[in-house]
């Protein structure tokens, strides 16, 4: 019955400069081929930028780990050319539902709204992704990934006397064949919590480790629970604590029991008595196998500052939050979403180089709302006195009848995009607009037709500066503002314009045109004709206007590109 997965051993090969070979200096180097590191490479290799990977094992990781990917998540691998992979063998979800003791107190939708791409989120084991992430960058030419490669040095150049921070950065990496250096103009650090990198820096990690203990067991089963979300506080087969289950593929099922802090870690784990807890829970008459079982406690910390000049923290070398919410692994890979596009920027001279403070205090603010959240969650999930726990238990049992305590109940506010309304990038309105799509939000997606064919509007956007200009009829639109939306592919920083038309998407030559055929970009976008988005190549939006303006656009790009 156990799990068809087979963990792939990828080849190690002796590096270049451990054969004396004259060797470039790389613009840029990633360490650490988690999601969140394969996110980065990969976004800067599809922009055409070489990339050295480095990962001291070589393999992927072992167990579950990361299961729940959110539908921004999968947009961003979509991107990356494996969002059908991972949602073809994973489970979709939208439901999830929290039980007090026997009973079911609430249950909530993740999209309420029809027409979406994607679902609100896939279980799928981390080995699984990490497999899907490395066959696509193996399949790039600009990333050269190396196995067994080890970082145990690092230190920035000296600047060069003209306001310059750093030049550089200069590594020592490990191999089985011996250690070699190398030297890069930027490194991205994606070695997650443990992050030796950081140690070796001295750099700090600030917040809360809470003292409980939770066990992870992955077990393999045939069962006809359906694909939700399903969280209990202090049911009969577990009392006192709580239970998590979760489906995940090739039947294969994700199980966190509540232990407290005075459990023994490495006695929990042992077989004999993870299985009395397993079938407590299911029956002693279910059939089942247990695939990983590991213990871990809540940390939920960060970094001050994510930048140090040339070295970029991404992940969880950057922060860590409790796994209740699934703010992981999809906040790593929103990072790395956030910077890869700035630092290609950066390195073409298309933007200065304070564009990275920019992921800096963007992806800070994120973390400390994920950290904010998380915490929440923990504090609800294992309250630490008396006091609390009655509180707990109060809304909970007011939540079977009373819509006001369903809102307090707190098993995990699942993650979703954080909105970067103060971003220094970002264009205030000066006009009015409603809904949620306004400057700082991550886009909402959209069915979309061009040439009879359906498809969706995040495809088309891709990962480039885009002006998105709603219209009517296109046949209406004066030949002054196309020549003008055509325009703007010529700048030093191209956006290409897309028009959205709510009726008749007729072809225009030089612009891509497509059809709101179903309406709900004019709903979600509060689109009315003339009304013009700019959008960045993370598919945030930057700037918004109800009529297009060629300076205000110029003005606009500046900003979200931090030249004014």
């Amino acid at each position: 019955m156990l799990s068809a997965y087979i963990y792939p051993q990828f080849d190690y090969e002796p590096p270049a400069e451990l054969r004396g070979e004259t060797v470039r200096r790389h613009p840029v180097v990633v360490v650490g081929a988690g999601p969140v590191g394969l996110t980065v490479a990969i976004d800067l290799a599809q922009q055409g930028m070489p990339v050295l990977l480095l990962d001291d094992e070589n393999s992927v990781s072992l167990g579950s780990r990361g299961v729940c990917y959110a539908k921004r998540t999968l947009e961003i691998l979509d991107r990356l050319g494996v969002g059908d992979r991972c949602v073809d063998k994973g489970v979709s979800w939208n439901v999830g539902r929290t039980f007090f003791r026997e009973d079911e107190v609430y249950h909530f939708q993740l999209l309420s709204q029809p027409d979406h791409k994607r679902p609100g989120m896939i279980n799928l084991q981390q080995y699984y992704l990490e497999e899907f992430l490395v066959r696509r960058a193996q399949a790039l030419s600009g990333i050269d990934l190396r196995w067994r490669n080890r970082v145990v040095g690092v230190q920035q150049e000296p600047g060069n006397g003209a306001g310059d921070e750093a030049t550089g950065v200069l590594l020592q990496v490990k191999t089985p064949d011996g250690i070699y250096p190398l030297a890069c103009d930027w490194l991205i650090v994606a070695d997650g919590a443990r992050s030796s990198i950081r140690a070796m820096l001295n750099l700090e990690v600030e917040g809360r480790v809470f003292m409980d203990r939770f066990l992870i067991a992955d077990v393999v089963m045939k069962a006809d629970f359906p694909a939700e979300r399903w969280f209990w506080f202090d049911p009969p087969f577990h009392p006192g604590q709580s239970v998590l289950l979760h489906r995940q593929a090739d039947n294969v099922w994700r199980i966190d029991f509540q232990l407290g802090w005075q459990a023994d870690p490495e006695e929990e784990k042992r077989p004999e008595k993870v299985i009395p807890r397993i079938k407590a829970m299911l029956g002693e008459d279910r059939e089942f196998e247990l695939e990983w079982v590991s213990v871990y406690t809540f940390q939920c910390r960060r970094m001050e500052d994510f930048r140090h000049r040339r070295l970029l923290f991404v992940g969880d070398a950057a922060h860590q939050v409790s796994p209740f919410g699934a703010r992981g692994a999809n906040s790593g890979m929103q990072d790395a979403d956030n910077l890869a596009w700035k630092l290609k920027l950066v390195v073409d001279r298309g933007a200065p180089e304070r564009l990275l403070d920019s992921y800096a205090e963007e992806r800070e603010f994120a973390a400390d709302e994920n950290l904010l959240n998380s915490t929440r969650s923990t504090d609800f999930i294992t309250p630490k006195s008396k006091a609390s726990l009655a509180f707990r238990n109060a809304v909970l049992t007011l939540a079977r009848k009373y819509p006001f305590a369903r809102a307090l109940v707190n098993s995990g506010r699942l993650s979703v995009p954080a909105v970067l309304a103060g971003s220094s990038l970002n264009t205030p309105d000066s006009d009015t607009f409603g809904g949620e799509m306004r400057p700082g939000a991550a886009m909402d997606d959209v069915p979309v037709r061009a040439d009879g064919h359906e498809g969706w509007l995040l495809d088309a956007v891709g990962n480039r500066f885009v002006l998105l200009y709603f219209v009517d009829d296109v046949a209406a639109v004066d030949a002054s503002t196309l020549a003008a939306l055509r325009a703007l592919a010529d700048g030093p920083i191209p956006v290409e314009a897309l028009l959205l038309a709510a009726a008749r998407a007729v072809a225009v030559p030089g612009l891509r045109v497509f059809e709101d055929f179903r309406g709900r970009y004019a709903e979600r976008y509060d689109a009315r004709p003339a009304t013009a988005y700019l959008v960045r190549p993370d598919q945030h939006i930057s700037a918004r206007w109800r009529s297009f303006d060629r300076d205000a656009v110029a003005a606009g790009l500046a900003r979200a590109s931090a030249q004014a």
